[in-house]
């Protein structure tokens, strides 16, 4: 059995969620990571990134055959990984995530997807 950080989500809960609500708490772990990053506090920024990278997991397992939703979860945990553990091969910055969970936030807020 894994050690989940979240395991209440991890059985069932998580997928109660929208996507855009299980986006946007992706995001918010994401936003965590860079901000402990940028601040030397690398304990607390690896937490959140296993955080995010296990969220955006159980979300890819929600969506397991939905090939379009599959397909992009699954490069953006590839360039999440990347950007963050290894040598951002991709050339994703703190600005290009913000970017791209920001309207899962809106979306998210207005209760839409």
């Amino acid at each position: 059995m894994l050690n989940y950080k979240h395991p209440r989500l991890a059985q069932g809960q998580w997928q109660k969620f929208s996507l855009s609500e299980q986006m946007a708490n992706i995001g918010s772990e994401v936003e965590r990571c860079f901000k402990w990053k940028r601040k030397k506090q690398m304990i607390l920024a690896n937490q959140a990134f296993e955080r995010a990278v296990e969220l955006l997991s159980l979300t890819i397992l929600s969506y397991r055959t939905d090939g379009a939703k599959l397909k992009e979860l699954l490069r953006v945990k590839e360039c999440l990984i990347d950007s963050f553990a290894f040598d951002n091969r991709y050339s994703s910055s703190v600005q290009s995530w913000h970017s791209y969970f920001r309207p899962f936030n809106y979306a998210a807020r207005l209760k839409v997807g």
